[in-house]
């Protein structure tokens, strides 16, 4: 598999540092609102990164925070007049239901800032005492320029970096490129003992100690939206680098941004759609779909008339599947030769896939699939051998990408199977009279009955 290195710039052979595991990171949401289209993407784009990678044969490790303490955090506790852990309690939870609703897998650790906040001291005492972090009344501040290496994820030099950068009122730090990694707190705010007195732990640095903690030193694959590689992600490398002696990720995976209506999300354009909104009035299934339609690294568009699109395309889909567990009813023994066609989309599958995760190319792959079964597959008389092994390969490409595609049927009454029957009895007889009848009531229930060369199909 080769995968684009925004370190490098260039795509490369994944070689993770244990064979046969993967150990990943993923920056997850600061829990102050409902996540936005934009946190979406990058939850399905790597989510699809983690799935698929299990089904290659790794063991994976998938590593995603939760900030719970952050500036934004405490503002609306404030607005609203309530703890501060009130706030992420609470968007922590709903986040949790978006990520249900969207399918995507809980990872195999998801600590929060509040409960690393002694190993985020124990590397700030390290910088502090390696020479690269210094305090100053009270909050301690990291010095890009101490590390030779600062830049080079966002291939800037530290001077152009620093062009236009200024120190705010407030802040005590001696250059205008220089973070927090701990921030002294102010009267009202929560705060933590430290030995550089009361105060709370700056943004970037929860990261670096949720690695080093869960993970390691070094990490195979660290991942996030385009807008953290910098100054998050420079940050990370830069505090983790000095503090470790050794290399922070071996391999960086941006996903791109979203647009509306081919305008950038922003909350100061107001374009700015959360997931919550979105899926109260589509569901969340056409979301996923939609962030994974396109090549990770490429802007998306969201707009009414793609949504849409993303809407027929699950429709097409769920179809395909509905249509080979219903042929499973009345296939005939036997099979055909579609092995070779089943193992042509496999590979054309997996081979999309190993590019660098080229999710669009996969669905290709998928539809072609969706296009042989319907042709080769769901014939007048189908063989069970084949919509079996049909059906197997729909599913485990599909359940790669994190589509649900599987419906609960709601369960049919007595008083409803009598009426088919007879409405079948009647067409047995000729009595297509009575055959429209019944089929205009159930109709009216809410049950369209679909007459098939396999018989009659239920949609309930």
């Amino acid at each position: 598999m080769k995968i684009y290195n925004t370190l490098t710039r260039q795509k490369e052979e994944f070689t993770p540092i244990t064979p046969g595991e993967a150990k990943i990171y993923a920056c997850g949401p600061t829990v102050y609102n409902f996540i936005h289209m934009g946190n979406a993407r990058m939850e399905c784009v790597f989510d699809v990164l983690g799935r698929y990678l299990e089904y290659r044969g790794y063991k994976v490790t998938l590593v995603k925070n939760i900030t719970d303490i952050d500036d934004k955090i405490i503002n609306k506790a404030i607005e609203e007049n309530v703890p501060f852990s009130d706030i992420s309690s609470k968007y922590a939870k709903e986040y949790m239901e978006d990520m249900k609703g969207l399918n995507v897998k809980n990872p195999a650790i998801q600590p929060k800032a509040t409960e690393t906040i002694d190993e985020m001291l124990d590397i700030i005492n390290t910088l502090v005492e390696k020479g690269y972090a210094y305090e100053s009344g009270g909050d301690v501040y990291f010095s890009p320029s101490k590390f030779e290496g600062y830049g080079k994820l966002s291939h800037q030099p530290l001077q152009e970096l620093s062009a236009g950068a200024r120190i705010n009122i407030g802040e005590l730090k001696k250059e205008p490129m220089d973070f927090a990694l701990w921030k002294a707190a102010k009267p009202g705010e929560p705060y933590w003992e430290s030995p550089w007195g009361k105060g709370r732990p700056g943004w970037h640095i929860e990261c670096s100690a949720m690695v080093r903690k869960h993970l390691g030193n070094t990490i195979d694959i660290h991942c996030g939206g385009q807008d953290l590689i910098f100054p998050h992600h420079e940050n990370e490398i830069a505090q983790s680098e000095c503090c470790n002696g050794a290399p922070f990720a071996n391999y960086w995976m941006h996903n791109g941004y979203i647009n509306v209506d081919n305008i950038k999300m922003s909350k100061s354009l107001g374009n700015f759609f959360t997931v919550r909104d979105v899926a109260a009035k589509y569901g969340y299934m056409p979301i996923r779909y939609l962030m994974i339609s396109a090549h990770y690294r490429s802007p998306i568009n969201y707009a009414a008339d793609i949504i849409e699109q993303c809407l027929s395309a699950l429709a097409r889909l769920k179809t395909c599947r509905e249509n080979l567990e219903f042929a499973l009813k009345t296939a005939g023994e036997g099979a055909n030769d579609i092995n070779s066609m089943l193992e042509s989309r496999k590979e054309q599958f997996i081979a999309a896939m190993d590019d660098d995760l080229n999710m669009s190319d996969a669905l290709a792959a998928v539809f072609d699939l969706v296009r042989d079964i319907n042709t080769s597959v769901l014939t007048a008389e189908p063989a069970k051998n084949d919509v079996v092994a049909a059906l197997a390969l729909f599913d485990e490409l599909t359940g790669v990408l994190g589509l649900v595609l599987k419906e609960e049927k709601a369960k049919i009454g007595d008083e409803i199977q009598e009426l088919i029957e007879k409405r079948q009895e009647a067409r047995k007889n000729r009595d297509f009279a009575e055959a429209d009848r019944i089929r205009d009531e159930l109709k009216q229930r809410g049950i369209t009955l679909e007459d098939t060369p396999q018989g009659v199909k239920i949609v309930v």
